[in-house]
Protein backbone atom coordinates (compact mmCIF):
# COMPACT_ATOMS: atom_id res chain seq x y z
CA UNK A 1 0.00 0.00 0.00
CA UNK A 2 1.38 3.21 -0.97
CA UNK A 3 1.68 6.13 1.58
CA UNK A 4 -0.93 8.86 1.77
CA UNK A 5 0.54 12.50 2.01
CA UNK A 6 -1.76 14.96 2.74
CA UNK A 7 -1.12 19.01 0.97
CA UNK A 8 -1.79 21.93 2.60
CA UNK A 9 -1.72 25.05 1.80
CA UNK A 10 -2.86 28.75 0.47
CA UNK A 11 -6.52 28.08 -2.14
CA UNK A 12 -5.58 31.49 -3.23
CA UNK A 13 -2.58 30.76 -5.36
CA UNK A 14 -2.92 30.90 -8.60
CA UNK A 15 -0.50 28.65 -11.65
CA UNK A 16 2.89 30.18 -12.72
CA UNK A 17 3.28 31.65 -9.08
CA UNK A 18 6.03 30.67 -6.71
CA UNK A 19 3.60 29.35 -4.10
CA UNK A 20 1.48 26.81 -7.09
CA UNK A 21 4.72 25.97 -8.94
CA UNK A 22 6.22 24.60 -5.24
CA UNK A 23 3.30 22.64 -4.59
CA UNK A 24 3.39 21.03 -8.22
CA UNK A 25 6.61 19.98 -7.69
CA UNK A 26 6.32 18.86 -4.21
CA UNK A 27 3.09 16.79 -5.98
CA UNK A 28 5.45 15.88 -8.69
CA UNK A 29 8.28 14.39 -6.41
CA UNK A 30 5.61 12.68 -4.17
CA UNK A 31 4.15 10.60 -7.06
CA UNK A 32 7.48 9.87 -8.28
CA UNK A 33 8.22 8.18 -5.06
CA UNK A 34 4.85 6.22 -5.79
CA UNK A 35 3.31 8.03 -2.71
CA UNK A 36 -0.03 9.49 -2.92
CA UNK A 37 -1.11 12.82 -3.19
CA UNK A 38 -3.93 13.96 -1.05
CA UNK A 39 -5.48 17.70 -0.48
CA UNK A 40 -8.47 19.17 -0.10
CA UNK A 41 -9.42 19.08 -3.59
CA UNK A 42 -10.28 22.42 -4.79
CA UNK A 43 -7.69 25.32 -6.24
CA UNK A 44 -4.68 26.56 -5.71
CA UNK A 45 -1.90 24.63 -3.41
CA UNK A 46 -4.51 21.86 -3.23
CA UNK A 47 -4.32 21.97 -7.58
CA UNK A 48 -0.94 22.36 -8.11
CA UNK A 49 -0.19 20.04 -5.81
CA UNK A 50 -3.04 17.57 -7.41
CA UNK A 51 -1.81 18.51 -10.78
CA UNK A 52 2.08 18.16 -10.06
CA UNK A 53 1.09 14.23 -9.11
CA UNK A 54 -1.26 13.81 -11.89
CA UNK A 55 1.38 15.18 -14.50
CA UNK A 56 3.69 12.63 -13.27
CA UNK A 57 0.86 9.82 -13.19
CA UNK A 58 0.68 9.52 -9.51
CA UNK A 59 -2.83 9.04 -7.89
CA UNK A 60 -4.59 12.45 -5.75
CA UNK A 61 -7.08 12.17 -3.60
CA UNK A 62 -9.57 14.96 -2.89
CA UNK A 63 -10.96 15.41 0.32
CA UNK A 64 -13.77 17.76 -0.57
CA UNK A 65 -16.71 19.58 1.65
CA UNK A 66 -20.43 19.38 0.11
CA UNK A 67 -20.78 22.51 2.82
CA UNK A 68 -18.53 24.58 0.39
CA UNK A 69 -19.96 23.22 -2.63
CA UNK A 70 -23.24 24.31 -1.89
CA UNK A 71 -22.07 27.82 -0.20
CA UNK A 72 -19.54 28.79 -2.98
CA UNK A 73 -20.41 26.30 -5.97
CA UNK A 74 -16.57 24.84 -5.73
CA UNK A 75 -15.99 21.63 -7.50
CA UNK A 76 -12.92 19.54 -7.44
CA UNK A 77 -10.09 20.41 -9.41
CA UNK A 78 -9.45 18.19 -12.86
CA UNK A 79 -6.60 16.60 -11.33
CA UNK A 80 -8.43 14.67 -8.64
CA UNK A 81 -8.92 10.93 -9.53
CA UNK A 82 -10.79 9.90 -6.22
CA UNK A 83 -12.89 12.52 -4.21
CA UNK A 84 -14.04 11.76 -0.40
CA UNK A 85 -16.77 14.02 0.51
CA UNK A 86 -17.17 15.24 3.72
CA UNK A 87 -20.14 17.22 4.84
CA UNK A 88 -17.99 19.86 7.04
CA UNK A 89 -15.24 22.21 6.94
CA UNK A 90 -14.62 20.33 10.54
CA UNK A 91 -15.08 16.90 8.99
CA UNK A 92 -12.74 17.05 6.11
CA UNK A 93 -9.80 18.79 7.99
CA UNK A 94 -9.94 16.17 10.35
CA UNK A 95 -9.84 13.65 7.62
CA UNK A 96 -6.99 15.06 6.26
CA UNK A 97 -5.26 14.92 9.26
CA UNK A 98 -5.62 11.40 10.45
CA UNK A 99 -6.22 9.75 7.33
CA UNK A 100 -2.54 9.63 5.94
CA UNK A 101 0.88 8.72 6.54
CA UNK A 102 2.33 12.23 6.61
CA UNK A 103 1.45 16.09 6.32
CA UNK A 104 3.36 18.48 4.29
CA UNK A 105 2.43 22.10 4.60
CA UNK A 106 2.73 24.49 2.12
CA UNK A 107 2.73 28.59 2.99
CA UNK A 108 -0.79 29.48 3.12
CA UNK A 109 -3.11 31.30 5.66
CA UNK A 110 -5.74 31.00 7.94
CA UNK A 111 -7.05 27.83 7.07
CA UNK A 112 -3.22 26.54 6.52
CA UNK A 113 -2.38 27.62 9.72
CA UNK A 114 -5.19 25.82 11.28
CA UNK A 115 -4.76 22.65 9.66
CA UNK A 116 -1.34 22.50 10.38
CA UNK A 117 -2.06 23.90 14.11
CA UNK A 118 -4.43 21.04 14.47
CA UNK A 119 -2.44 18.21 13.35
CA UNK A 120 1.00 19.57 15.79
CA UNK A 121 -1.70 19.57 18.33
CA UNK A 122 -3.42 16.32 18.06
CA UNK A 123 -0.07 14.71 17.89
CA UNK A 124 0.89 16.59 21.16
CA UNK A 125 -1.98 15.20 22.83
CA UNK A 126 -1.19 11.49 21.26
CA UNK A 127 -4.34 11.65 20.29
CA UNK A 128 -3.72 10.68 16.91
CA UNK A 129 -0.18 9.01 15.78
CA UNK A 130 2.93 10.69 15.51
CA UNK A 131 3.10 10.95 11.53
CA UNK A 132 5.78 13.34 9.78
CA UNK A 133 4.68 16.86 9.65
CA UNK A 134 6.89 19.31 7.52
CA UNK A 135 6.26 22.97 7.29
CA UNK A 136 8.04 24.55 3.76
CA UNK A 137 8.85 27.87 3.56
CA UNK A 138 10.23 30.80 5.41
CA UNK A 139 6.78 31.76 6.37
CA UNK A 140 6.66 28.84 8.88
CA UNK A 141 9.56 29.97 10.66
CA UNK A 142 8.89 33.39 10.79
CA UNK A 143 5.43 32.42 12.32
CA UNK A 144 6.60 29.87 15.07
CA UNK A 145 8.90 32.03 15.79
CA UNK A 146 6.60 33.43 18.02
CA UNK A 147 6.07 30.87 19.73
CA UNK A 148 9.17 29.13 19.96
CA UNK A 149 11.56 32.07 21.44
CA UNK A 150 9.73 32.83 24.44
CA UNK A 151 9.34 29.18 25.47
CA UNK A 152 5.67 28.54 24.93
CA UNK A 153 6.74 25.22 23.34
CA UNK A 154 8.33 22.73 24.98
CA UNK A 155 11.66 20.60 22.86
CA UNK A 156 9.48 17.59 22.68
CA UNK A 157 6.69 19.07 21.17
CA UNK A 158 9.28 21.04 18.66
CA UNK A 159 10.71 17.78 17.35
CA UNK A 160 7.05 16.89 16.35
CA UNK A 161 7.19 19.36 13.59
CA UNK A 162 9.83 19.89 11.01
CA UNK A 163 10.83 22.80 9.35
CA UNK A 164 12.34 22.55 5.48
CA UNK A 165 13.25 25.34 2.78
CA UNK A 166 12.38 23.81 -0.26
CA UNK A 167 9.54 20.95 -1.59
CA UNK A 168 12.66 18.84 -2.59
CA UNK A 169 14.07 19.40 1.54
CA UNK A 170 10.60 18.63 2.78
CA UNK A 171 10.43 15.18 0.37
CA UNK A 172 13.57 14.20 1.95
CA UNK A 173 12.92 14.58 5.28
CA UNK A 174 9.54 13.09 4.86
CA UNK A 175 11.57 9.94 2.99
CA UNK A 176 13.68 10.03 6.12
CA UNK A 177 10.94 10.03 8.72
CA UNK A 178 9.23 6.94 7.19
CA UNK A 179 11.85 4.99 7.40
CA UNK A 180 12.85 6.03 10.72
CA UNK A 181 9.14 5.13 11.68
CA UNK A 182 9.17 2.02 9.77
CA UNK A 183 6.21 3.28 8.67
CA UNK A 184 6.97 0.81 4.90
CA UNK A 185 3.95 0.92 2.38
Amino acid sequence: MAHVISVFGANASSPGSADYEAARELGRRLAKLGMVVQTGGYGGVMEAASRGAGEAGGHVIGVTCAMFETAWALRPNRWVQEEIKQPTLRARVVYLVEQCDGIITMPGGIGTLSELALAWSLMQAREIRRKPLIAVGGQWQRTLAAFVNPGYIAAQDLALLTLARTPAEAVRLLQQQLANTGSNP
